[in-house]
């Protein structure tokens, strides 16, 4: 079912066959760490994937082409042109959007995220190797959207809070790393996307730090979203979720 924001400004989003399509209306610029079409791109679509660990993992792992992959699944989908893709094992039963809106100014900021810890780790760590990009363990993938045209270094600091946010639910939580003793801060196969409106669509944004009111809004809505997305994996793992993933 398609879903968008009630006062129609936003993305609309929805789930097809296990896949999460975010629109943001059009091709706007999206700063990410996803395995497709990462880094500063034009797009349009941000998809984010779950791979089923026993079945669709295998087409891709023995091609070590996520890329590939995910073209095919775009093309299933419908999605022409540019595209940002991320996988995960976490079911979209899990997905988690939220959106928060300063009415005085007209910015609003929303977040799409997937949440599973079993390859969590702590930065530092020493490195374990994984077949490439192997999906089927668990992954945090956050989406970040907002109506603010932010400059490239405010794209870079929205990625940072977003990630100090979830860091710091993580430690709360006290989310033990898989591979070792200690706490995780994050997992071996995190990504974080942001995408930034045009300057005829909203405020301009040279900074988006934590001092900031749209860092401090990024800051909430991941803190949020984490959240929500552990309480759901508990659930899970107490049987009232899917049990694909983690």
């Amino acid at each position: 079912m398609e879903q968008r924001s009630p006062n129609r400004a936003g993305s609309r989003y929805q789930v097809i066959r296990n896949t999460l399509i975010v629109d943001v209306g059009h091709a706007k610029r999206v700063l990410s760490s996803a395995p497709h079409h990462g880094g500063l791109v034009r797009a349009r679509h941000i998809l984010n994937h779950q791979v089923r660990p026993a079945s669709e993992a295998a087409k891709w792992t023995k091609r070590c082409n996520p890329g590939r992959y995910l073209d095919g699944v775009a093309a299933s989908l419908g999605i022409r042109g540019r595209y940002v893709g991320l996988l995960t094992a976490v079911p979209m039963t899990r997905l988690v959007a939220l959106r928060e809106e300063e009415k005085r100014n007209g910015l609003w900021v929303e977040c799409f995220c997937t949440v599973g810890v079993t390859n969590a780790v702590r930065a530092g760590e020493p490195s374990i190797t994984r077949p490439r990009l192997n999906c089927s363990v668990g992954t945090i993938n956050i989406i970040l959207v907002t109506n603010a045209c932010l400059a490239a270094s405010a794209m870079v600091g929205a990625v940072q809070v977003a990630t100090e946010s979830k860091t710091a639910v993580l430690l709360e939580r006290a989310i033990p790393s898989s591979v070792g003793t200690g706490v995780a801060t994050g997992t071996g196969t995190d990504a974080v996307v942001v995408a930034c409106g045009l300057r005829s669509e909203g405020p301009v944004l040279r900074y988006s730090g934590t001092h900031t009111e749209i860092g401090a809004m990024i800051g909430r809505l991941v803190r949020s979203a984490v959240q929500l997305g552990l309480d759901r994996a508990d659930r899970r793992s107490s049987g009232d979720l899917s049990r694909t993933g983690g």
